[in-house]
C-alpha cells in the first residue's frame, strides 16, 4: 500500500516538473525577445501573454509589440480627449491640443506598421522594413515632441505629471517596437 502510495507521489512530482518547465520556457522566449530593447523590464511585462504564440519569431514579436503599443497610444490618447481643456491654464491648452494631434499621428502610423507587418513578402522585405522604421520612428517622435510641448508648462499640474507619466510610457512602448523591428530586420524573414 504505501509502495503505491510513493510511485503515485513519484508521478505526481514528475508531471509537476514538467509542467513547470514551460512557463520557463515562455519566459525564455519573451526575455530573448526583450533583450534588444532599452526598456527590458516593461517589454518582458507587456510582452509575456504572447510568449506561447510568438516564440523565437521575430516578425511575431514585431508585430505583437507594435499591438501592444497601439493598444497604449489609443489609451492615452483616450484619456486626452476626455481632459476638458477648462481645466488647463493657455499654454497647457496649447500642449494639450498638439499632444493630442500627435498621438492621433502616431496612432495612425502604428496601425500601418502593424497592417504591413501582417503581410511580409520576401521580395519586398527590405523595402517594407525601410517603411516600417520609418512610421515607427515617427511614432516615436511624435510622443517625444508631445512630452517638449509640456517642458514649460506648469509642473505642479497633477494633470500635467500624469499626461507626463503617461506619453513617456507610450513612448517607451513605441521604442520597445522600433527595437523588436530592428531585429526583425537584421534576422529576415
Amino acid at each position: 500500500m504505501s509502495s503505491s502510495i510513493t510511485v503515485s507521489l513519484i508521478f505526481f512530482l514528475l508531471s509537476l516538473g514538467s509542467t513547470s518547465s514551460l512557463p520557463s520556457k515562455r519566459s525564455g522566449y519573451v526575455q530573448n525577445a526583450c533583450s534588444v530593447t532599452h526598456y527590458q523590464n516593461l517589454c518582458v511585462q507587456s510582452l509575456a501573454p504572447f510568449s506561447s504564440v510568438a516564440k523565437n519569431s521575430p516578425s511575431k514579436w514585431a508585430r505583437a509589440g507594435v499591438s501592444v503599443a497601439i493598444s497604449d497610444n489609443k489609451d492615452v490618447l483616450r484619456s486626452l480627449l476626455r481632459m476638458r481643456r477648462s481645466a488647463f491654464g493657455k499654454r497647457d491648452r496649447v500642449a494639450l491640443s498638439d499632444c493630442r494631434e500627435l498621438l492621433q499621428d502616431s496612432l495612425d502610423n502604428l496601425h500601418k506598421s502593424l497592417a504591413v507587418l501582417r503581410t511580409l513578402r520576401a521580395g519586398e522585405f527590405q523595402e517594407q522594413m525601410s517603411d516600417l522604421a520609418t512610421w515607427l520612428s515617427t511614432a516615436l517622435t511624435d510622443k517625444d515632441t508631445c512630452l517638449d510641448g509640456f517642458e514649460k508648462t506648469s509642473v505642479k499640474s497633477a494633470m500635467v505629471r500624469m499626461i507626463r507619466r503617461r506619453v513617456t510610457t507610450s513612448m517607451y512602448m513605441s521604442s520597445i517596437s522600433l527595437a523588436l523591428l530592428n531585429k526583425l530586420a537584421a534576422n529576415g524573414l
